[in-house]
């Protein structure tokens, strides 16, 4: 067995105040963050999208096997063919397959099964996770933890997307196998969601929601 090997942590000390002031003024810019669906078709540098995906392979992840491909799409075409895939797959949820509190639950958030910002957003990143790896001999093996690997890299994609001056929306049409045909993906990988991202439309509006307060969300001893 092959001996893991180490490097100095890089770490970067704050004090009690600048802790205190660090989170502070990042709870607030991500409580400014809100799921959009009206975007612009406005380009964005592909730049941004390599730097927030290279930031989201920085993840933790279950023996650091990385059980993650993000594919980046913006080809107009390849876009109209996912929504057309996806809003068949909305019509059969939203028309039969949803139970009746689902859809009083989503009823109040004002979705429906037509999806166009998958057209009109620059870009859209389809999340895959990776049942299995390559090891360094090109053997075959299991990835462990792949769901919550590759969900805390799905939220750190979205909080660099944020932090990046753009919007977001998850977009999780049920079943989603349509994607590794268009995306040309190998059966080995499950698709996670679809994330679209841009610049939101200037008359974009969201849903007058809440979310929990601290109490209601965390405990401490």
């Amino acid at each position: 067995m092959t001996e893991a090997k180490y490097n100095a942590l890089q770490f970067t000390e704050l004090s009690a105040e600048e802790m205190i002031t660090a989170s502070r003024n990042f709870y607030l810019d991500m409580k400014r963050r809100r799921t959009v669906r009206e975007f612009s078709d406005r380009p964005v540098p592909l730049e941004v999208i390599k730097n927030a995906i290279s930031a989201a392979g920085t993840a933790p992840s279950g023996a650091n096997q990385q059980p993650w491909h993000f594919a980046v799409v913006s080809n107009p075409e390849t876009k109209r063919e996912i929504r057309e895939a996806a809003e068949k797959e909305e019509r059969a949820f939203y028309q039969g397959r949803a139970p009746d509190e689902w859809l009083k639950a989503l009823r109040k958030l004002g979705t429906d099964e037509n999806k166009q910002f998958l057209e009109i957003a620059p870009f859209l990143i389809a999340v895959f996770l990776k049942k299995t790896g390559v090891d360094e001999k090109g053997n075959v093996i299991n990835n462990y933890y792949t769901a919550e690997s590759v969900g805390i890299a799905t939220g750190m994609l979205i909080t660099a997307l944020h932090l990046s001056g753009l919007a977001t929306l998850t977009h999780t049409p049920s079943p989603m196998k349509f994607l590794n045909k268009i995306l040309q993906r190998p059966d080995s990988e499950r698709p996670f969601l679809i994330l679209v991202t841009g610049y939101p439309s200037s008359e974009a509006k969201v849903p007058m929601i809440n979310k929990y307060e601290l109490d209601q969300i965390a405990t401490f001893d």
